[in-house]
């Protein structure tokens, strides 16, 4: 396959869209997954668009330039909990991501582009057609981003590749615990948590707004989300960590500057239990959802347990976190902690019934370099063997036998 380009792999997430071409180490853009369009241009009533079409198609903003621009445009987001929503708006989007930002020709170019868990077939075809159709490419490929996720997470072991595992997908708009076993989801035991790094920082904004006086009203979520990024971690005991805060406040209480917007002038918060409390709620979802109180770590056993008994001891040896919101410190050693705590109370229980000592059972969660794009480095990685190219569904395919084809995907047989 000499003489041929790299593909291109795009990750359009709830949050932020990860681009790049196949054979990187990290993308080379991530921008929001925001796109600006007029307000007069009706996206999505059939009528008002065929006679507006032309100018204005070509009128609107993705990414930060979106985030900038003030009326007559409106910020939408074309993906919501990792669905697509508006596909008018997601063609327009994929549209500037490769001819303005990746600045490629699409038809000189294969796509390995990402879906989410539990996507319906049709979505899969509403991609094929924008791909093939509008944009003319060669070949296209649709994975899974889980798949994608544990195939980067593969990169620190160096033991023989094996698609099978857990992972905990955890990015702005939703969680999902996925387990895969040999490359292929099991999705009847899918699970989806509804609390993400944007439940995170809207509870640390409240938490401000509670205490801190000076943080400008339109400035709080921005506020909330830099002390988020900044000075969060995952505490191992709650209780003794409220006791060190308040024994030692000046070791821990940290200070955030920021900028007032308007009247240009500083402004400082002080960061105190925020620092452990924010991202606590994937383990006492009750801080900041009344409605939900299952933790993570219950999330996660409970999804290998439905899982068929001869993959379960894989499943628990193989826990991949993957996503922004898992980079959380000690993130991976809490939760293998609390997993190992339900795993080994269970293999307790079974001893007192039996009589008999049983097996004991490896839990290992694993945390990489790659963790923040897994799902797009684990693209990147597949993208640029040499297999990928036969296992894509091709321009001629589609011309002979319709968007169904991407219905079905090939998973690659051997890795390297």
């Amino acid at each position: 396959m000499t003489g041929r380009l790299p593909a291109c792999v795009i990750d359009v997430g709830t949050g932020y869209t990860k681009m790049g071409f196949a054979g990187n180490r990290e993308p080379q853009l991530i921008i929001p997954s925001a796109i600006a369009v007029r307000e007069t241009a009706k996206v999505g009533d059939e009528a008002q668009r065929r006679l507006t079409r032309g100018v204005e198609d070509l009128d609107f903003f993705i990414g930060d330039e979106a985030m900038e621009q003030k009326a007559p445009y409106a910020v939408k987001y074309p993906v919501r909990h990792g669905l697509v929503e508006d596909w008018d708006l997601m063609e327009r989007y994929l549209e500037q991501c490769i001819f303005k930002y990746l600045r490629t020709e699409p038809e000189d170019h294969y796509f390995l582009l990402t879906e989410p868990p539990l996507n319906t077939p049709e979505n899969r075809e509403y991609t094929a057609e924008i791909m093939f159709e509008s944009f003319n490419v060669p070949g296209l490929y649709i994975a899974v981003q889980a798949v994608l996720s544990l195939a980067a997470s593969l990169v620190k072991k160096q033991t023989g590749p094996k698609l099978t595992g857990v992972v905990i997908d955890s990015g702005d708009g939703v969680t999902h615990v996925i387990p895969v076993a040999e490359g292929y989801v099991i999705g009847s035991c899918i699970k989806h948590i509804p609390i993400a790094g944007r439940s995170i920082t809207n509870f640390i904004q409240h938490l401000l707004r509670e205490r801190e006086i000076g943080v400008p009203p339109e400035q709080s979520l921005e506020t909330a989300k830099a002390i988020k990024e900044r000075h969060c971690y995952i505490c191992p005991n709650i209780a003794k960590e409220f006791n060190r805060y308040d024994t030692e406040p000046d070791k821990f209480i940290k200070q955030y500057t920021g900028v007032n917007a308007i009247t240009k002038k500083e402004f400082t918060v002080d960061v105190g239990y925020e620092r452990f409390l924010g991202p606590e709620i994937f383990f006492h979802p009750e801080f900041a959802n009344p409605d939900f109180t299952v933790p993570i770590s219950e999330t996660v056993d409970t999804v290998v347990q439905n899982c068929p008994i001869d993959v379960r001891r894989d499943l628990y040896k193989n826990i991949v976190l993957s996503g922004g919101s898992t980079m959380f410190k000690d993130f991976g050693k809490r939760l293998e902690r609390d997993i190992r705590k339900r795993v080994d109370g269970r293999l307790k229980v079974t001893e007192a019934l039996s009589g008999q000592t049983p097996k004991p059972i490896d839990v290992s969660v694993i945390s990489h370099n790659m963790q923040r794009y897994a799902a797009w480095f684990g693209g990147s990685m597949l993208a640029s063997l040499p297999e990928f190219y036969s296992v894509c569904h091709t321009k001629a395919q589609y011309d002979e036998y319709g968007p169904s084809i991407c219905r079905y995907n090939q998973v690659f047989g051997t890795m390297t």
